[in-house]
């Protein structure tokens, strides 16, 4: 049996991927410091609780689960935060993931799948963004995730090492069966406060800029069902055991929705008016990003069945309804 060890596995992604890795019939050991991720979150597989941070913890893990992969999705993940603690960010995305690399390197563990992020790119130059496209991170959240794909590809070259990283846009929905979903304490995410400007009177929805050269004036931002990503990263570990190179690949559906478009959806979705406002753009954000995810289509045989904003928003409503 397919053995994995998924770091970050109690998180939203991670935990989605869980879910599917389980389902293929692997054998799936999650290794979270839970500092943002939730324990009830795991519930496909074992949970070694420890820190990435912590060599012997990670040595230990591996030593002990004897992975044939590893998923990679342990990371501080705040854009705003890491601005503001730049040292957190590097410390734990960063050295986390040297200190994993080593471990698997000692255990002779040779292939990872990363959970990247378009933050890598930066301000984009062209639309839709392809890999190709020069990454010039502006926040220190993105800068550690292009620091560990460049660790990745040197270390690859270096070593019997292969890797793949997926380099998401946004991750939004959730459990179809409403198990798991879409919780971030404090959450910046947009679906969810949407959602909470419709549960809760106490709560007005921001939508932060209406005046871009987009089709209503809010915000484009390419939205991906979480268990759309997750078909990616199964396809990927399944594309590294057949003897895949190393490898990295956009996950998005190259289309885009506006913000308010979000809160239509969220108001179709839970049957009444919801309580917004508008604010002021946030300093830097850009008019739309949205991938362009062919190189993941032709290599992996990969595309979004999941995605459409009303499937997305009415999973992600009834998972909050929960």
């Amino acid at each position: 049996m397919t053995k994995l060890l998924v770091t970050g596995g109690a998180g939203y992604v991670g935990s989605h991927c869980c879910k599917l890795f389980a389902d293929a019939g692997w054998d799936v050991t999650v290794f979270d410091n839970l500092s943002t991720g939730w324990k009830e979150f795991v519930q496909w597989g074992d949970l070694i609780e420890g820190d990435l941070l912590d060599r012997d913890a990670i040595s230990k893990a591996i030593d002990e689960v004897k992975p044939d992969a590893v998923a990679h999705f342990a990371a501080l993940s705040l854009v705003g935060v890491s601005v503001t603690s730049p040292e957190t960010y590097y410390r734990n995305n960063v050295m986390g993931t040297l200190n994993l690399m080593e471990a698997m390197t000692a255990s002779n563990v040779s292939k990872m799948i990363f959970s990247s992020t378009c933050a890598t790119y930066g301000v984009p130059q062209r639309m839709p963004i392809d890999e190709s496209h020069p990454q010039a991170p502006i926040n220190p959240y993105g800068s550690s995730k292009l620091m560990v794909e460049r660790i990745l590809a040197d270390y690859s070259n270096a070593h019997d090492f292969e890797y793949v990283a997926l380099r998401y846009f946004n991750a939004a929905g959730a459990d179809a069966q409403a198990r798991i979903g879409e919780r971030h304490e404090p959450e910046t995410h947009v679906i969810p406060l949407a959602i909470r400007g419709a549960m809760s009177d106490d709560y007005t929805f921001t939508i932060l800029g209406d005046d871009f050269e987009t089709r209503d004036g809010t915000c484009v931002r390419d939205y991906i069902h979480v268990d759309d990503l997750a078909d990616a990263h199964k396809r990927a570990l399944d594309y590294l055991f057949k003897g895949g190179k190393s490898d990295v690949f956009n996950l998005g559906t190259g289309n885009g929705t506006t913000v308010r478009e979000i809160a239509n959806a969220v108001e179709k979705a839970s049957g009444k008016p919801l309580k917004l406002a508008i604010g002021p753009r946030r300093a830097g954000d850009p008019p739309a990003l949205y991938a362009d995810a062919s190189h993941a289509k032709t290599v992996l045989g990969w595309e979004p069945k999941f995605s459409d904003i009303e499937n997305i928003v009415n999973s992600a409503w009834n998972w909050h309804k929960k």
